[in-house]
């Protein structure tokens, strides 16, 4: 019988495509990486299944014990479909104004949601997940601070450009929200050449957008390393939906709000450069954000 590969086996290996309309008249290639095309719709299918099968190299977790982790959403899901293929009972905690296809995702693959208030937000859903950890409710896996969660863009995301681009890429931008894409895949592009720039994106004060994060001191990412972010750039929330928005209209990808925040950022990029290659991150799909009513807008 033919050694037929499983689910897991899917995540990673994502295209890289060009935008043909949306960079104008340059002398700039623009190159975004379709990470909604991972089984679970994320770049964060990545990071999930890499923090799972590395506790359990480790001994960190054992058959049975339940897992518990904070997310905003698209961490959740891949989770929930990491722990569904090897086993594991998990529980998720988020903000309650994520959207409805979050949730419903979330709880499809078996995991169970506990919400805390859009007052709360992350802080308080981060607070709360360790809380039941000291109850001895489960086992955070903590992609805030877990270096397994760099490792696999260190491992997957990082290699993975550096091929597809034959080594040409001169600029690499992603949102950033746990940072663990912009930390690993920085450590691997900046290993091949130093020269190449790391963009990070935050959001403006005032601004929300799903998957970006600009986090207070004391909730910053253990796994943050600002060294190693070149350039970080301030994206509005209205920004970021019409990029989005134009993404689908104009390029025929659907994406989310954080992958239009991306590609804005790339194409500000770009309007200071020549004969640059520039990468951006689409980090997910943009069905997961229909019920918000984003792609209605002007």
């Amino acid at each position: 019988m033919p050694d037929y590969p499983t689910i897991e086996a899917c995540i990673g290996n994502t295209p890289l495509v060009r935008l043909q309309r949306l960079p104008g008249e340059t002398s700039n290639t623009l190159l975004v990486k379709l990470e909604g095309n991972n089984p679970a719709g994320s770049v964060k299918d990545r990071p999930a299944i890499s923090m799972i099968a590395q506790a359990e190299a480790r001994g960190d977790i054992q058959p049975g014990d339940t897992l518990i982790e904070a997310t905003s959403g698209n961490t959740g899901i891949a989770l929930a479909m990491a722990a569904a293929i090897r086993g594991y009972p998990l529980t998720l905690i988020m903000p309650s104004h994520m959207s409805d296809e979050r949730k419903l995702s979330m709880s499809a693959y078996g995991a169970t949601l506990v919400e805390v208030s859009q007052e709360e937000g992350m802080e308080g859903a981060r607070d709360l997940a360790m809380a039941m950890q000291a109850r001895g409710e489960g086992r955070v896996l903590d992609q805030f601070a877990n270096p397994d969660n760099p490792r696999a863009h260190l491992t997957g995301t990082g290699p993975e450009i550096w091929q597809q681009t034959d080594g040409t890429i001169t600029h690499f931008v992603s949102s950033m929200g746990t940072t663990g894409t912009i930390m690993g895949t920085s450590a691997y592009l900046k290993q091949q050449n130093p020269d190449i720039q790391i963009v990070g994106l935050q959001p403006e004060d005032g601004s929300s957008i799903p998957g970006i994060r600009r986090w207070p001191e004391a909730y910053l990412p253990a796994i943050y390393d600002a060294a190693r972010v070149d350039r970080v750039l301030d994206i509005s929330q209205p920004e970021s939906e019409r990029v989005m928005r134009r993404m689908a209209a104009e390029e025929g990808i659907f994406c989310g709000v954080s992958s239009g925040g991306a590609v804005a950022g790339a194409l500000r990029l770009s309007a200071e450069l020549e004969n640059a290659v520039i990468v951006a991150i689409i980090c997910d799909r943009g069905d997961r954000y229909l019920s918000t009513g984003v792609f209605a807008g002007s």
